[in-house]
């Protein structure tokens, strides 16, 4: 298969790389890149798991091409915690006890932390609406919603 050269900013460091262009995004940050904090739920796009922001915007990396990476900027759930101190949006989640399994977190922070980008001071709807990608097996919602809701 013909490799493809890609430059994208990826949790503010420039990485430039051959990549298969038929590699989703997931498989690229988890299998090239050894980040595995993006998880690989459905593979489909149904259940959030692997939300990363791309250039602003929550998108599902298994759906994403690693060839439409180039020229973009990819932040990770790695990316949340600077210094050894957690994102405001993850000590809420633990303190509201948002956190169950665990799996579904990444996705439903990085959700999350896309909308206060772009809205500091969402609604209870609003941020319902930007979670609605995300699927839990675990809790009711209410602790993640109250979570987002707490760190605003």
């Amino acid at each position: 298969m013909k490799q493809l050269a890609i430059t994208f900013v990826l949790n503010n460091k420039e990485i430039c790389l051959d990549v298969d262009p038929e590699m989703t995004l997931l498989n690229l940050l988890r299998e090239e890149l050894f980040l595995t904090g993006t998880k690989e739920g459905c593979g489909t796009g149904e259940c959030g798991a692997c939300t990363v922001i791309m250039d602003g915007l929550a998108v599902n990396s298994c759906l994403v091409l690693s060839a439409q990476v180039n020229g973009t900027e990819i932040i990770t759930i790695e990316a949340l915690e600077q210094d050894g101190q957690l994102d405001r949006l993850q000590q809420s989640f633990i303190d509201n006890h948002a956190v169950q399994c665990g799996f579904c977190t990444p996705g439903m922070l990085m959700s999350a932390k896309s909308l206060l980008m772009k809205n500091s001071k969402p609604t209870k709807d609003e941020i319902k609406v930007a979670l609605s990608g995300n699927l839990c097996r675990c809790t009711g919602y209410e602790n993640i919603v109250a979570a987002v809701e707490d760190a605003v």
